[in-house]
């Protein structure tokens, strides 16, 4: 066969083989179903909670910042710490620093998870006597018992209310965050710390709701 047969015959085969292919893509692009670009997974967010006040000025710091997170796609899980059962660590040391489960078997179980699978932690607490409100440091304690699996790169945030004003109101609450972000080798998103909100009335005159809100917007997408 001579070369120019040859290339008779392939060419009208590519060509009926291309016409089909358009034919096709056709008649998925006619039924909406073309395939696109995969989304981006959202960015997943945990906010710990420490108030006993649902209506307090910290927990309006809160829902403007996952308002904000929301907006730009965030998947958010909010533990409220207050409502929970959850046991002081007594440091029995039967965990490990997490290589076994906490002798406690409380709502801490429903929480592990969600802050071992996050991108980003929100730490969010009343001022109570320049520090983390006792029902937020129960949950902090209890970290312990996953010590090992928090100890990965993860974003974490900071959101306290206060009533005082002074130039050192949250001098020594920082620190401990500080500290505590140090420690899990996380990295520090941004911080909310409120003063002159004792009440949620003297928080919504201020400039905080906006700033927490704004916040979130700015940490939630990847």
């Amino acid at each position: 066969m001579s070369t120019q047969n040859v290339s008779d015959l392939v060419h009208p085969i590519r060509f009926v083989e291309r016409r089909k292919l358009l034919q096709s893509a056709a008649a998925v692009a006619a039924a909406g179903v073309l395939p696109v670009a995969a989304a981006s997974a959202p960015k997943k967010i945990t906010v710990v909670t420490g108030s006993t006040h649902r209506r307090g000025a910290s927990f309006l710091l809160t829902d403007e910042f996952i308002r904000g997170a929301k907006e730009v796609g965030a998947e958010i899980y909010r533990f409220d710490a207050a409502f929970k059962r959850v046991t002081a660590c007594s440091g029995c040391d039967h965990c490990g620093l997490g290589s076994s489960p906490c002798v406690y078997r409380d709502d801490m179980f429903e929480l592990n998870p969600h802050l071992i699978d996050c991108d980003l932690v929100v730490l969010s607490t009343p001022l109570y006597y320049f520090g983390f409100s006792a029902q937020l440091k129960l949950v902090i304690d209890r970290f312990y018992a996953i010590n090992s699996q928090l100890h990965s790169p993860r974003q974490t945030v900071l959101l306290a209310a206060a009533w005082n004003n002074n130039d050192w109101t949250y001098t020594a609450l920082e620190s401990h965050y500080e500290t505590l972000v140090r420690y899990m080798g996380w990295t520090d998103m941004g911080r909310v710390v409120a003063t002159d909100s004792g009440t949620r009335g003297m928080c919504e005159s201020t400039e905080f709701p906006q700033m927490a809100y704004e916040l979130g917007k700015k940490v939630g997408t990847r």
